[in-house]
């Protein structure tokens, strides 16, 4: 452990005067790059390295997000002596859009979230001289990280996972929602159509989201997609959605394959992913005789589905695990 954790568990009591001030600075010191992925997609992602760091931390974020999401957390991570580095996916934030309509979340496949983040892995992770490499995933990103793992089970000393997208809340039972998937599936103009009921982006109240209970923090990460218009993602596709679907029963297959040393945390009040498909996951992880982390998720009681960014309880619980989890496997 560091110092620097001392302030998490009070920071949002003066959250204004931390972004403003150490936060920004600290996002002015970014580097930001990009290669080109499948398809000729291309990928963004951004770094923060220093000299004295021999280890790395590469964030993968979820669905719709962006780096321009996430520097508190990258400053959290490099001032524990970490170099981060953070992917934008392709479809969002500041990497190449899939469709006319760049509000519409979509991949063509999702293994091509998971070659893009391979091929970042290898440009900026791999090349280099770290003694220590490890993985921190949100929600989709955790779908894409656990794929990636399969691929290549030495890629990291260990990986955490947070609310990871194993399984997703969907508003009709499974076997409903495969036969409008399968229906859509052959119907081009519906396959890359907006999912039911979702559309464009729009601003929700803090009041009525389902991500977190801390409104400072809710509060800035609405603001990028306010004052930047070109990160905003409405709802996925039709098609997204059928891959995304087809992940999650893919990874919990693949559960047995996985030897990479893994924490799963878990939000205990998430309405977006569904906890039992997590639980399901240690459940096989353990069976194949290589048990995630304690052998179930590590709950964070009462915490909505962004644990990275809740409020600072919950947040402090989160990242004092992380932090602790890599330290004990060097």
């Amino acid at each position: 452990m560091t110092s620097h954790n001392n302030g998490w568990p009070t920071r949002e009591k003066s959250f204004a005067a931390f972004a403003t001030g150490p936060l920004l600075s600290f996002w002015q010191t970014r580097e930001e790059g990009e290669f080109i992925g499948v398809g000729q997609v291309p990928i963004r992602y951004v770094r923060f390295i220093s000299a004295q760091h021999d280890k790395v931390i590469l964030l993968c974020p979820g669905r719709i997000e962006s780096y321009v999401k996430y520097p508190e957390l990258a400053y959290d991570l490099f001032h524990c002596g970490y170099d981060v580095v953070i992917i934008d996916h392709r479809g969002q934030g500041r990497s190449g859009r899939l469709l006319q309509d760049s509000h519409r979340g979509h991949v063509e496949a999702f293994e091509h979230y998971v070659d893009d983040l391979e091929a970042l892995y290898q440009k900026e992770i791999a090349s280099r001289d770290y003694r220590h490499r490890y993985a921190l995933a949100h929600s989709m990103g955790g779908a894409i990280l656990t794929l990636m793992l399969v691929r290549q089970p030495k890629a990291f000393d260990a990986v955490v996972l947070a609310s990871p997208m194993f399984g997703i809340f969907l508003p009709m039972p499974l076997w409903m929602a495969n036969r409008i998937l399968e229906w859509a599936e052959k119907r081009p103009a519906l396959r890359d159509g907006y999912a039911l009921g979702t559309g464009k982006w729009r601003a929700r109240p803090f009041g009525i989201n389902e991500l977190t209970h801390s409104r400072e923090r809710y509060r800035r990460n609405l603001r990028f997609y306010a004052d930047d218009p070109g990160l905003r993602v409405g709802g996925p596709t039709y098609h997204w959605v059928r891959e995304g679907v087809l992940a999650g029963q893919g990874i919990l297959g693949k559960a047995k394959d996985i030897s990479t040393p893994l924490l799963l945390l878990q939000a205990g009040a998430d309405k977006v992913v569904d906890n039992r498909a997590q639980n399901l996951f240690c459940k096989a992880m353990t069976a194949a005789g290589q048990p995630c982390e304690g052998g179930k998720p590590w709950v964070i009681d009462g915490a909505r589905h962004e644990i990275l960014f809740e409020k600072d309880s919950m947040r402090a619980e989160a990242l004092e695990a992380i932090v602790a989890f890599f330290s004990r496997h060097p």
